[in-house]
């Protein structure tokens, strides 16, 4: 139970500020704040009705990413601990940084000709951003399960498979829950990328305010946006310290 308090206590702080970003990027608030610095035409923030619907095809978006990210990530980060493949953990981690170090933007542009506008070309740019911090994040929790455990394992006689489900993963659970939240923030910031290939998420009030000189929409898609990483992350925190629980 203590441990439990202590994440929810943990979660606390990111829950707190992403309620605060939300509500500072109410068009009131976000319109009076330009209002008082930007020079010549006066404000027009998004309505409230606009920027929910936004903030909710983000979030589809960033969920959809987040799945892919985190089953293709999680995956290879298991076969790279598999004994049976460690000659090919090199060749993970290598396609996994290759992929990490092409720019969404550039992804998402190369993308546009083979998988047209819209989510498909950002998905591809959440996958192929998110996977290493994924990757990397599964094996060192893994990693991090005491040999003599798997040791005690094997001498019941439970098979590798067992092993793995049934000791392994429960015990690098808090890890796993770590990695996510890795690459939860990722993929929420990238999805606003996607706005340049049409996707309509909170970077298109950015894309569009930029364009426009709308300086009230830019900066309520930026306050949105990191909005729904603070409160995803306090969200993964809680859980964390839920599975931590004696």
């Amino acid at each position: 139970m203590a441990v439990v308090t202590a994440g929810l206590r943990a979660a606390r702080a990111p829950f707190l500020v992403g309620l605060g970003f939300a509500a500072a990027s109410h068009p009131a608030v976000a319109g009076l704040a330009v209002g008082l610095v930007a020079d010549g035409a006066g404000p027009r923030p998004l309505a409230p009705d606009r920027l929910l619907a936004l903030a909710a095809n983000h979030l589809a978006l960033t969920g959809a990413g987040l799945l892919l990210v985190a089953g293709l990530g999680i995956a290879l980060g298991i076969a790279a601990t598999r004994p049976a493949l460690a000659p090919i953990r090199g060749g993970i981690d290598a396609f996994a940084a290759l992929a990490q170090a092409v720019p969404p933007v550039v992804v998402v542009a190369l993308a546009l000709p083979v998988l047209g506008f819209g989510g498909p070309p950002t998905l591809l740019a959440l996958l192929a951003y998110g996977l290493m911090p994924c990757i990397r994040g599964t094996v060192g929790a893994l990693e991090a399960v005491p040999r003599e455990t798997r040791a005690a394992a094997e001498a019941i006689g439970l098979t590798p498979g067992q092993i793995l489900a049934r000791v392994e993963l429960p015990l690098a659970a808090p890890g796993l829950i770590e990695t996510v939240r890795t690459a939860l923030v990722l993929s929420v910031s990238v999805a606003a990328v996607g706005a340049l290939a049409g996707a309509s998420t909170l970077g298109t009030p950015i894309v569009a305010g930029l364009q426009n000189q709308n300086f009230a929409a830019m900066l309520q898609g930026t306050l949105a946006t990191a909005a729904l990483a603070f409160l995803g992350d306090a969200a993964l925190l809680a859980v964390g310290g839920w599975m931590r629980r004696d």
